[in-house]
């Protein structure tokens, strides 16, 4: 019994951790958020960047609170991807090794399918965004008081920059 105990146990480590809903990000999510993030603040400009992740009086919190969003977004990503590829994969095993897969053998077609796929979310999710910063930044410029009593929905209006970049970008359909 003991040893059917240390089987079940050793067969349940070698199995590969995988991305479970409400999961933390991985460091790889963490790093490509840094990248993201600095990305988006040279694409919309600092000041749009701070007023769009910035928590607290100063906004100096802004680029951890947008690499901690990112992160989560990254690992939903790959979660994303993991499961479009396993579709993928399931309609035509030969056909999705010779798209995906490396080599004469193609190996490691899942793992490419699902960094690419996973990327290229991210990377469409950044443009939206950045595009959406300056479309809201604009707007805002133009009438500050009209910016804040449209998109504003707290007590005193002050997240009216970031519900106006998430509507523009939840209306771009990204």
């Amino acid at each position: 019994m003991r040893k059917l105990i240390l089987l079940v146990v050793a067969a349940l480590l070698a199995l590969p951790a995988l991305a479970v809903a409400g999961s933390p990000p991985s460091p790889a999510d963490r790093a490509a958020a840094v990248k993201q993030c600095s990305t988006e603040r040279n694409g919309m400009g600092l000041a749009a960047f701070k007023q769009l992740y910035g928590t607290n009086v100063s906004k100096s919190n802004s680029f951890g609170k947008c690499v901690s969003k990112l992160a989560q977004q990254n690992e939903q990503n790959h979660s994303n991807a993991a499961a479009q590829c396993r579709t993928e994969r399931s309609a035509d095993a030969t056909a999705f090794a010779a798209k995906y897969g490396k080599g004469p053998n193609h190996t490691n077609a899942f793992g490419s399918c699902v960094s690419g796929k996973a990327k290229a979310a991210a990377a469409a999710q950044v443009q939206a965004t950045v595009s959406a910063a300056k479309t809201c930044w604009t707007e805002r410029k133009a009438d500050p008081a009209a910016f804040k009593q449209k998109y504003g929905t707290n007590a005193n209006k002050s997240n009216a920059f970031g519900k106006c970049v998430s509507s523009q970008v939840n209306h771009s359909g990204s």
